[in-house]
């Protein structure tokens, strides 16, 4: 349990260093075309500043991989929320953004979240999956994140409306896939289960999330549109956890009712942050 949280802590450290080098990038690059994937990818690859992001946001989600091994998929979402922690730090001591007093709140609720969760962590026997909620929910969540992604191509939609619905789009597919490799890295036979359906499942998830998640870059303000994209992930994570896996929300009355809370806070928290000022324009 102790090794999740520290790689998860790593993992959220990493993944919202590489969401604002990405940001950094991503608006320097052309504006990404679905109908030319291809063309988009190689423009946004060709900024440096996307490229060292993406690295960074690689070695993050090895990190990730690896606590989901080892610890329950809620407790795992659950720390990543402290990326918002980091990333108001990041964004405000690196990144030339400044953030008011609503962010900083947002920050204290989302750590009292944490402690909360922390404390009320509770050792778990082998965990039981249930294949057929596996299906439904990774089916519900993915047909979701896929409804946001058309549902933002509207004509009629503002700019800072759709960088916000790409961004949930992006977080609720980078749930779909937590949840499709937490089910692998729970199979007896790891390298056969690398043939899955899942594998599939989470290889799609990956790559709509990735195109969702540049766009919402580009269109939004930083902070605001990763702090929703964490939500999101988290969010949709937990539920798969807590109704594939049968991960318990807590022991006893007590602990159920303050492990709801600390999730609440912590979502709470990363809603209490409105866009900050921009940075000043940086340059390649």
């Amino acid at each position: 349990m102790i090794l999740g949280v520290i790689l998860s802590l790593g993992s959220a450290l990493g993944t919202n260093l590489g969401f604002l080098l990405k940001h950094r990038g991503a608006v320097l690059a052309p504006a990404i075309r679905l109908r030319h994937p291809v063309h988009s990818a190689t423009a946004l690859f060709r900024s440096k500043w996307f490229t060292i992001g993406w690295l960074v946001a690689l070695v993050a989600w090895v990190l990730h991989v690896a606590a989901l091994a080892v610890a329950p998929l809620s407790i795992v979402q659950a720390v990543l929320s402290a990326g918002i922690v980091f990333l108001a730090v990041l964004a405000e001591r690196f990144f030339g953004f400044r953030l008011g007093r609503r962010q900083w709140v947002g920050l204290t609720i989302t750590a009292a979240g944490l402690v909360v969760i922390g404390l009320t962590a509770e050792s778990e026997g082998p965990q039981r999956t249930s294949l057929a909620a596996l299906i439904v929910a990774e089916s519900a969540i993915l047909l979701v994140g896929i409804a946001l992604v058309r549902f933002s191509t509207r004509h009629a939609i503002r700019q800072r409306a759709e960088a916000l619905i790409l961004a949930t789009a992006a977080g609720v597919l980078f749930g779909v896939s937590d949840v499709a490799i937490k089910y692998l890295t729970q199979a007896d036979a790891p390298l056969l289960g690398l043939l899955s359906p899942w594998t599939l499942t989470a290889l799609i998830s990956f790559v709509v999330s990735f195109y969702a998640s540049a766009r919402s870059l580009q269109l939004g303000d930083a902070v605001e549109v990763i702090a929703i994209t964490s939500v999101a992930a988290n969010l949709s994570a937990i539920i798969g956890g807590v109704l594939v896996f049968g991960e318990s929300i807590g022991s006893g009355p007590l602990g159920i009712v303050a492990r709801v809370l600390a999730f609440l806070l912590v979502i709470a928290g990363a809603a209490l942050m409105p866009a900050p000022v921009r940075a000043a324009p940086i340059t390649r």
